[in-house]
Formats: structure tokens, sequence, C-alpha cells
């Protein structure tokens, strides 16, 4: 397809419905530009902004459900309170300096904080730190082993994208990523989200 003839994508100012936002990708700057022009906050993570608009637009309402937090029922304080192999993970759970020195004397001197790890902790409410521990020495495992790659966030569709393509297309490089990107993120996704296909480079072709 020449990229004459992919579909225009409207100004995010004349999008009308949830679905049809849905379908477009956007910048973040262009949807808290948008967010802030319908009154609706502009903080958190481009998904997150997306997901109020939509909901701005299904109902009219400028009160997002997404935003509204419970309150933890635990007042553990884990900045401060003596920390052992059998403490429980409660709904307080903060990332502290106490915490990182629990792990770094039980998980060794090279423990870090990454994405995967603290996803795990605040799904994980109920479990111990004995537990946590084991699970961040089975992760560092997994790092260790032949192929391993790292996950990739949901929200990072363009680092996806450029790993799925320059697997499929191990001749190719990050010039071509870059422009047959920009194609596929102009074109419609009835998922709304914009992944790689092979018939993406089709898109390439005058």
């Amino acid at each position: 397809m020449s990229p004459k003839a992919l579909p225009k994508r409207p100004p995010i100012e004349e999008i009308s419905t949830a679905d049809d936002l849905r379908q477009w990708y956007w910048l973040k700057e262009e949807l808290m530009a948008r967010a802030k022009a319908l009154g609706l906050r502009t903080s958190g993570g481009k998904f997150t902004i997306l997901d109020r608009i939509a909901h701005y637009l299904e109902t009219g309402e400028t009160a997002f459900p997404g935003d509204k937090r419970t309150k933890a029922s635990s007042k553990f304080d884990w900045h401060v309170e003596d920390l052992s192999a059998e403490t429980v993970i409660t709904d307080s759970y903060k990332n502290t300096k106490n915490v990182r020195r629990f792990f770094k004397a039980h998980a060794g001197d090279g423990f870090k904080f990454n994405i995967e790890f603290m996803a795990w902790m605040k799904a994980n409410t109920g479990k111990t730190l004995g537990d946590a521990v084991g699970e961040y020495n089975a992760m560092r495992a997994r790092e260790a082993s032949d192929g391993f790659q790292t996950k990739i966030a949901p929200h990072n569709q363009f680092n996806q994208y450029t790993r799925d393509f320059l697997a499929d297309n191990p001749t190719l490089g990050m010039d071509d990523v870059r422009r047959v990107w920009a194609l596929k993120r102009a074109l419609p996704s009835a998922t709304g989200r914009h992944e790689y296909e092979p018939a993406d480079l089709l898109l390439d072709m005058e």
C-alpha cells in the first residue's frame, strides 16, 4: 500500500467516540493537551490519560473511576519496621531504604529494584519477604539463561515493535524500523495496539 493511500488520522479534537479514539496512535503530548482542553487530569501514563478521555467521551463525566485509590488498610510502616523473611507484604508496601537494606542482606549486595520485581511485590500482598527473595533469585536465574529477553511494558509499543521487526528481518536496521513504524502507527487499529506483522513491509512500497 502506498503511503499516499493510507487512511488519514483525524485531528484529536474531531474524535467524538471512545472507539474512534482508541483505534489511532497518539503521542502522550497530544493526549495531555486534549485532556487539559476537556478539563481532565493530565497526570499519569499515556494510556491512563487516554482512558480518561475515552471515559469522558462515553459518559460526559470528568471524574475518571480509575483515579480513585483505595486507602491502604495496613498501618505497617515500611520505612522503620524491623523486617524478616516472615514479614508479610501488606497493602501499604513501599520500596523504601529499609526494604532495600533487607533485600541486600538476603538477596546479595547486587540487589536492585527493577520494574518486573516491583510489579511482583505490588501484586503479591499476603506473601512474605522470604517469598519475595525467592522470586527475586528466580528472576535473576532467568536473566542469566540463554536467550533471555527483558519484558517490555505493554504501553511501550515502539520498543516491542522494534524487537519483533528486527527478529523477523535480521538484515534490516533501525532506519527501516523507524520508517515502517511511522507508516504503521498512522493506520487505525481494531485493538488499539500497533503490533508488528510481516505484511508491514508492504507499507514501505510505492
